[in-house]
């Protein structure tokens, strides 16, 4: 990621060749190694308006490559180019530099509209540049933003109707920006000024008499206010009164440029700098490099096979790519921290189980926070990953307590074994010398350290394989009688009963400790999805009410232009998103009471 955030020149990213759409591989693995959120700002707009030259000024490097002198279109497909942000340190800065549209050399008019489709798909905020004025001919012209709806999906199965509303869309679409290059006009209306953005709203206003040859610039207008209720404005005066220097623009110092341009330009690329937002999804699903390559993908594949690209269908197969990969992090997280903190063999099973609780939480986190949304087959498959894991660690934990309490019993009863092979104990008298060695074997087992939780069932073990060589020191000691010798295999018997009944409840008690921390696994990851479904539930929230305050606005704005019959047909519209606000509010209401 360290090298491609700071690429010196742009790189193609889709290519536009003989009328197909083909991704870039070089571009898109570094497109995908970005990790980082990213902030793209795509232009479009017809060719040689000038949009190449607004791309340098926000990368704020040198030329990137010929804007083009002569008539034939230099940007072909999409080019892009990855910087680091100026004032966000923890976010890139994708530009996206799309070819000029209406270019005569196309043979398929197509080939723009999914251009455009693209850079609106790809982009937080989406900039489109034309020349002049923004008058019912630049309207006419965007006959891309007209077709958005039959070129793209938002849902997988549409509604009755097939079509679906451009609120809908709204949720998916970046910010606008409307840039206007030799602008001659006077910023005013009713002889009073005005700013550039009241410009692009007086330019957006319907008509109220229907005449046929407006009626393309109408339908745009009506595109623009319904899906980008976020919008501005720029224009720019011409850049010098040389007309040689217009021919090359990208190599003209500043000085030369007119002061009045200078500033018009600073003040664009500020505002862009300052303002666009962070890559997002609907719910607030962040977008990062990585992320974005792989939307790209699905967009592309589907536009390849002669489809419509749908923004759910993207969203399921990022989640289900990068599902897999979250699952993959949060485990070597896991494994990478248990390692580090467990100190092998712990004296208990509940001193591991302390620790893998701690650590599988961490990775249940880093499993929320990367994973796109929680498929419940992903999460089956990282709680059985974690699981096993922790198995793992158990039979590692046992293995190191069972070899190194074998090893001690060893070395404590060497000098036991070698006396009984010298016979040392076949003499009368001998079993209890025979006693009195053992009791000083467990003894001093008993204050070695760090033996685990296998101690008591190593020493278990060694007892009963000495049973039967005690049980023949026993019987063959001429010094004990009958009687004593009955009363010994009895105390024998009885203290092997104890042991054997303390094995088997700290065994129940083990089962019990894996089955609670089993549980708690589960009621962890239940948790912590819970809270980012609340979470995207949240944002879901905000953007209806972001959405249904636009339409407001738009309503009122109808209104005030003559407009009843139209501001009376977005009343279905409003009155639906309003109730579905309600039925969202309500629904949190229900689970904080019951929460409570």
């Amino acid at each position: 990621m360290s090298l491609a955030v700071f690429m010196e020149t742009p790189i193609c990213l889709v290519e536009n060749i003989d009328g197909e759409l083909k991704l870039n591989p070089h571009a898109l693995q570094i497109l995908t190694s970005i990790t980082k959120p990213v902030i793209v700002v795509a232009i479009a707009g017809l060719r040689r308006t000038g949009k190449s030259y607004l791309m340098k000024r926000l990368a704020g490097l040198n030329p990137f490559f010929s804007l083009g002198s002569t008539v034939q279109s230099e940007t072909k497909g999409i080019w892009m180019w990855c910087v680091p942000h100026p004032s966000k340190q923890d976010h890139v800065l994708v530009l996206l530099d799309t070819e000029g549209l209406g270019d005569v050399e196309k043979g398929d008019p197509k080939n723009d509209s999914w251009i455009v489709v693209l850079a609106i798909l790809l982009s937080s905020t989406f900039v489109y540049n034309s020349m002049n004025a923004i008058d019912h001919q630049a309207l006419a012209q965007m006959q891309y933003l007209r077709e958005l709806t039959k070129q793209i999906k938002v849902k997988i199965s549409p509604n009755a109707a097939g079509e679906e509303e451009s609120e809908v869309f709204v949720g998916f679409f970046p910010d606008f920006v409307w840039t206007v290059r030799d602008f001659t006009q006077e910023l005013k209306a009713d002889g009073r000024p005005i700013t550039s953005d009241q410009y692009l709203e007086n330019a957006l206003k319907l008509s109220i008499n229907k005449y046929h040859r407006f009626e393309m610039a109408d339908l745009s207008r009506q595109c623009i206010r319904k899906f980008f209720p976020k919008r501005n404005c720029f224009v720019f005066d011409r850049p010098t009164k040389d007309k040689s220097l217009l021919a090359c623009l990208q190599d003209v110092p500043d000085r030369q440029l007119e002061p009045l341009f200078r500033n018009q330009i600073d003040c664009f690329c500020y505002y862009i700098l300052s303002s666009a937002k962070p890559k997002t999804l609907s719910g607030g699903i962040k977008i990062n490099g990585r992320r974005l390559g792989k939307l790209l993908e699905t967009y592309v594949r589907a536009i390849s096979s002669g489809d419509v690209p749908c923004l759910e269908n993207a969203v399921m197969s990022l989640a289900q790519t990068e599902g897999p990969d979250a699952v993959q992090k949060a485990v070597k997280y896991y494994m990478e921290q248990m390692a580090l903190k467990v100190d092998f063999p712990t004296e208990t099973l509940q001193d591991l189980l302390r620790v893998h609780t701690e650590c599988e939480k961490e990775a249940l986190l880093i499993f929320t926070r990367d994973s796109v949304k929680g498929y419940l087959k992903v999460q089956k498959k990282l709680m059985q990953i974690l699981e096993t894991k922790k198995d793992g660690f158990i039979c590692q934990n046992e293995e190191l307590s069972t070899e190194y309490c074998q090893t001690q019993l060893e070395h404590l009863s060497q000098s036991l074994r070698e006396a009984i092979s010298k016979g040392t104990f076949s003499v009368p008298g001998g079993y209890n010398r025979f006693k009195k060695k053992r009791e000083e074997i467990i003894n001093n087992y008993y204050q070695m350290p760090r033996k685990g939780l296998k101690a008591d069932e190593v020493l278990q073990k060694f007892l009963q394989l000495l049973s039967v060589m005690e049980d023949y020191i026993l019987q063959t000691d001429q010094a004990l009688s009958a009687q004593e010798k009955v009363l010994e295999v009895e105390q024998i018997k009885r203290e092997a009963a104890e042991k054997e009944k303390k094995l088997l409840k700290q065994q129940q008690v083990e089962m019990q400790q894996k089955m609670e921390a089993q549980q708690r696994s589960y009621e962890e990851i239940g948790n912590q999805l819970t809270r980012k479904m609340v979470e995207y539930r949240y944002k879901i929230l905000e953007e209806q009410k972001m959405i249904l305050n636009s339409k407001l606005k738009e309503q009122k704005k109808v209104m005030e232009e003559g407009c009843q019959m139209k501001a009376a047909e977005m009343n279905q519209t409003i009155e639906g998103l309003q109730a579905q606000i309600k039925y969202i509010e309500n629904v949190f209401q229900e689970n904080q009471l019951a929460s409570n």
